[in-house]
């Protein structure tokens, strides 16, 4: 089984190559008006699996969170653990908005993105889903109305709000809920089968989106945003330091068996930029480095709605770089407001297409800077949107292991 995994990780890198050199060539050499036609098809690929994760991520969050709250059996356990993992939310959040703060006001990437150069036009789809982050908006991410509805549109933070209640209503039961908390633990393992079957498609999935982004833009997109790239990625470097020499405060020296496990989700995440595509697999590699199966599943899906630490990094560098390309100065109190608007309007991105440019195009809009600026970051954001997923990935997976740890629940062997 670990050979067959190895192998996996060894295709999904096959799978990068293979992708970038067909849209290397696809760029060179097909005619222009031909190209759009090429990413039709080769992000087939990439639908089939996106598609197929997302198929049985809803069942797994709200079969693995339930049974996970429900096996803790005494509601202060629900409490005390529930309070450890949002202590570490809202701290990394808070500290993964300032990072991006301090770099992009300190580096102004913003200043090297020529306005002439880009058509806002592309921008229209995401400015059009704004609206959906209004207070009302963010209730109706929040609180179900039909948790068979949540799950057909896969609104994650609706089914985890429901699985929150359903968990400790099971929990207050006592015995008489054994037999549903069963089915429900039985349903979840067959999901977590079902999802080795679909993995299989992983290599597939990244080589058709790799082909397709580089296909539109070609090698010329670094080089016109390498500026902006490139301190992004130091600010993704610094999150990472940061969060690595908190993890190693509490982990120690398991700190780094934890990151060989989770390479592959990793991998997978940053090919595929979906957080989704590797939740099932991620709860896996947890539970395999010794984290307890109970915390797993109630701290993993709560991280998914409230942990993307990539994502708040992303948002305030994204939002304060717009501002700097249109001269717009923001003071650092006003600067400062924008943090916490991020900061709770990213918890209703649930089910949005391309959740964190429509969380800055809405955030923008509030602060006065043109929201069609996101046209600006739209050619490398595929790009970004790669070390925000795998962000959020490595923050996931540093604080189910943390909260593990700090309940004593953590098992010394792997």
């Amino acid at each position: 089984m670990k050979t067959s995994k190895n192998k996996l990780t060894l295709y999904i890198f096959i799978a990068m190559l293979i992708g970038a050199l067909v849209g290397y060539l696809v760029f060179l050499y097909l005619p222009k008006e031909k190209i759009p036609s090429f990413t039709t098809y080769a992000n087939v690929l990439t639908v089939v699996f996106l598609r197929l994760i997302q198929m049985v991520i809803s069942p797994l969050v709200f079969c693995t969170l339930t049974v996970g709250i429900a096996k803790l059996g005494d509601l202060k356990a629900v409490g005390r653990v529930g309070g450890k993992a949002m202590l570490w939310f809202v701290s990394a959040s808070v500290v993964s908005l300032f990072v991006g703060l301090l770099i992009v006001n300190i580096t102004q990437p913003g200043t090297g993105i020529h306005i002439n150069n880009v058509n806002s036009d592309d921008a229209k789809s995401i400015i059009s889903h704004t609206q959906e982050f209004s207070a009302t908006g963010f209730i109706n991410h929040l609180v179900p109305k039909s948790v068979i509805e949540a799950m057909a549109s896969n609104e994650i933070l609706q089914i985890v709000v429901f699985a929150i209640f359903l968990g400790v209503a099971l929990a207050s039961l006592g015995e008489r809920a054994n037999p549903v908390i069963k089915i429900i633990d039985t349903f979840s393992h067959a999901i977590l089968k079902m999802v080795n079957y679909v993995m299989y498609f992983a290599p597939l999935g990244v080589l058709g989106s790799i082909a397709a982004t580089m296909a539109v833009n070609g090698p010329s997109v670094f080089l016109f945003y390498a500026r902006y790239l490139f301190w992004f990625l130091l600010a993704v470097l610094i999150l990472w330091l940061i969060l690595m020499t908190v993890g190693f405060i509490v982990l120690r020296k398991r700190l780094f068996d934890l990151l060989k496990l989770i390479i592959q989700p990793m991998i997978v995440a940053f090919s595929t930029t979906s957080s989704e595509a590797v939740f099932p697999v991620l709860t896996e590699k947890l539970e395999k480095f010794g984290c307890n199966e109970k915390i797993v599943s109630f701290v993993l899906p709560l991280g998914y709605s409230f942990n993307l630490d990539g994502s708040m990094i992303n948002m305030t560098f994204a939002s304060l770089a717009i501002a700097q390309a249109y001269h717009i100065h923001i003071d650092l109190p006003t600067q400062i407001t924008m943090l916490f608007v991020l900061m709770l309007t990213s918890k209703g991105i649930a089910g949005v297409p391309r959740a964190a440019l429509v969380v800055v195009a809405a955030t923008c809009s509030m602060f006065h800077i043109p929201p069609e600026g996101i046209a600006l970051i739209l050619p490398i954001d595929h790009f970004c949107d790669m070390l925000r997923t795998m962000t959020n990935v490595v923050g996931n997976a540093f604080s189910t292991a943390s909260v593990s740890k700090w309940e004593k629940e953590l098992k010394t062997e792997n």
